[in-house]
């Protein structure tokens, strides 16, 4: 029985592999449904101030950096002011120095961690933010409908295309344990269990070499486990108690492979997403997996989901976190707060049209 359920997993990663791989080559991750609401609208500018903060360790970072010096040529604007992140600071002081220096637009070379640093000093200001995506998952600029593999296409976007307000999320980890407590600032999908342990776990080398394929591999030694006990409580309102191995909080659902993982999170709606898994064995991982890739409407008793504005985890025991696929403490206590409409951000004209 052991070994077939055995078999029965890595049936499932196989395939999983297989069909994220094939969505990446043919559907480019991009949606089938619109990812936002409101429609795009031009800037307006005419010359524009540029700023770019990059993350200089990105393999293209060099060509990014040269592709924005020459379009802001091309369009008779001043030279772009870089301001490269560092090991010590992941960009929190070289936005703040981009707004100070008054941009029209923050551009942001590099991967989800950059990204998440930038929105975070830009969000309630008007300071639009353009995607350059240099890492691995580039979880929003697939949201937002960029092709990742296209590096001219995106500087082309970043400087010169349509915008809108999208929400932002923030998560307050709490650790009773150690006292210990962080703010984080959030896009896509933040969580807490399983997703988090997974992220933390999965090899550098690994990632390098297959980039977000290396999370299946990690994703295979996490699935065995026992499920913990934990207090959700939405919109403030009474707690209720569950037995859970991950919950996620989405801002909105599209995960690399073209995979829309939570099919109804809007990216401007002013609402998170919530879903609540707690399989308590690999039939329930793959009765997941399918839901998931076939997108069919079934209620699944370990798969709930929730919409709300505030979600407040408590848990007796520290349970790992992540954001926007980066590592960010244990916690016995979350807190997780929609801002709607709180950041700008450049898009193509007409993204939210399918």
């Amino acid at each position: 029985m052991r070994d077939w359920l055995l078999y029965l997993i890595i049936a499932g990663v196989l395939a999983f592999a297989v069909s994220s791989w094939w969505g990446v080559r043919r559907l480019k991750a991009k949606h089938t449904r619109s990812a936002a609401w409101e429609e795009t609208h031009s800037p307006e500018l005419g010359q524009q101030k540029v700023a770019v903060v990059m993350n200089p360790i990105k393999s293209r970072s060099a060509e990014a950096r040269l592709l924005i010096e020459d379009a802001c040529a091309a369009a008779g604007w001043a030279p772009p002011r870089f301001f490269d992140t560092t090991a010590e600071d992941p960009g929190f002081v070289q936005a703040r120095a981009a707004v100070d220096y008054g941009a029209d637009v923050v551009v942001v070379g590099g991967g989800d961690g950059t990204v998440r640093v930038v929105a975070d000093v830009l969000a309630g200001t008007d300071t639009a933010m353009g995607l350059i995506p240099l890492g691995t998952g580039n979880l929003l600029a697939r949201n937002i409908h960029l092709d990742v593999g296209d590096l001219h296409g995106s500087v082309q976007t970043a400087l010169f295309g349509h915008q809108r307000f999208i929400d932002t999320a923030k998560m307050t980890v709490e650790n009773s344990r150690t006292n210990e407590a962080a703010e984080h600032t959030f896009l896509v999908i933040a969580g807490i269990g399983m997703d988090a342990e997974v992220v933390g776990d999965t090899n550098d080398g690994l990632k390098k070499a297959v980039g977000w394929l290396a999370y299946t591999e990690a994703g295979v030694r996490h699935l065995p486990g026992r499920r913990k006990k934990v207090s959700i409580s939405l919109d403030d309102q009474p707690e209720q108690s569950r037995k859970i191995r991950s919950v996620l909080f989405a801002n909105c659902g599209l995960i690399p492979g073209g995979i829309d993982f939570i099919p109804q999170a809007m990216i401007d709606d002013g609402m998170l997403d919530v879903v609540v898994m707690s399989p308590r064995s690999a039939i329930g991982w793959l009765a997941m997996y399918w839901k998931i890739v076939l997108k069919h409407k079934r209620n699944l008793p370990v798969m709930t989901y929730y919409r709300s504005g505030k979600v407040t985890i408590r848990c007796a025991e520290p349970m790992a976190t992540q954001v926007d696929g980066d590592p960010s403490g244990d916690a016995t206590k979350v807190t997780v707060q929609v801002a709607p409409g709180s950041l700008l951000i450049r898009v193509k004209d007409g993204s939210g049209q399918d």
